[in-house]
């Protein structure tokens, strides 16, 4: 297991992150998505923690706060010592008793959500507290102030956002500089080889601002498993067919499954961890966040930090993975590209 700096923060998290959305169950997408309660996320938190995973990542919606109770008790029936993990959780959503003000992020929700949570979670304070997604109802500096009183308080240790648009995070890092308010020291979002989208505006922005990228649903809702290619269909009831999410241009999805099975037949690995493994390989990722139902599914994903793709291997998923060509990217590197050459 690799660790790779946070942000600016001088912390260090693994490369890979376990994802509790599949603890607790209940109604709806949440038991569609996992059921596991104490004693199997007791088991599995403690495989990842012994495979070398020092960052946890959960949610105050999933499964209505069930995930957040069944986390913190993993870490007390496991006796972790509090330094050597970084729990990351998140606030926008609906928790709990519902209401007019139980969801956004207005200064009300946040301070009853960090409240809740670290109930939840049964710990003193929270490494890394997210946004949710964007609120268009609440100004991004009355966030930006509530988020920073939490880091102040003791609460919070870092913030990060999850689900914005670049020129969001842009105008919020602007805000809490021109502030001296605590940053976004991470941006969490969708990223797989059949999804690449945000290479076009996030990516950049990452790197110039020193952001970190914790990346979510990286096997694209298990789409890029290898379970799954033209001539087998997800089955009726499973997870993919009962809730097709995220979203997938499917075509190109198995068009990236063919190549990586041939990769994967090659080094006699999973397609699932080539999947893993490309995301590893791009510069921009901090840490990829593995969700699972079972620990032979962990561990497979572990796995994939072995997993090393050389230049041809890496060539070729980029071409069968390639976005194609929009403006103004195609204007930016037609103009620029006097400019790299002198740079080089």
């Amino acid at each position: 297991m690799r660790y790779k700096k946070f942000g600016r923060t001088g912390l260090f998290v693994s490369e890979l992150c376990l994802g509790t959305m599949t603890f607790g169950g209940g109604e709806g997408i949440w038991g569609q998505i996992g059921d596991l309660q104490q004693a199997q996320a007791d088991q599995l938190i403690g495989h990842a923690l012994d495979a070398g995973i020092n960052f946890i990542d959960t949610a105050d919606v999933y499964s209505d706060g069930r995930s957040e109770i069944i986390t913190g008790q993993a870490l007390r029936n496991l006796g972790v010592a509090r330094e050597n993990v970084v729990v990351a959780t998140k606030v926008f959503g609906e928790t709990g008793a519902k209401g007019v003000n139980s969801r956004g992020l207005s200064r009300y929700h946040i301070m009853e959500g960090v409240k809740a949570s670290l109930a939840r979670l049964q710990l003193d304070h929270i490494d890394l507290y997210q946004i949710h997604g964007f609120d268009p109802a609440t100004p991004i500096e009355a966030a930006l102030l509530a988020l920073d009183s939490l880091v102040q308080q003791g609460h919070v240790r870092y913030i990060g956002v999850s689900n914005w648009a670049a020129w969001q995070i842009m105008k919020a890092l602007g805000i809490s500089e021109r502030l001296g308010l605590a940053r976004f020291e991470s941006l969490q979002a969708y990223y797989t080889i059949a999804g690449r989208d945000l290479e076009r505006e996030l990516i950049p922005l990452l790197q110039s601002e020193d952001v970190g990228l914790l990346v979510w649903s990286p096997l694209a809702g298990g789409l890029l498993s290898g379970k799954y290619g033209r001539n087998v269909q997800p089955e009726e009831g499973s997870r993919r067919s009962k809730f097709d999410f995220p979203p997938v241009n499917v075509e190109r999805a198995y068009d990236c499954v063919d190549a990586m099975r041939d990769i994967a037949q090659a080094k006699s690995v999973s397609v699932a961890q080539i999947a893993l493994a490309w995301l590893l390989h791009q510069k921009t990722v901090t840490s990829v966040i593995v969700g699972a139902k079972r620990v032979e599914q962990l561990q497979d994903n572990i796995g994939a930090t072995q997993v090393r793709l050389n230049d041809e291997e890496l060539a070729t998923l980029a071409k069968v993975s390639a976005l194609p060509s929009e403006y103004p990217g195609w204007m930016l590197e037609r103009q620029g590209a006097p400019r790299r050459e002198q740079m080089a």
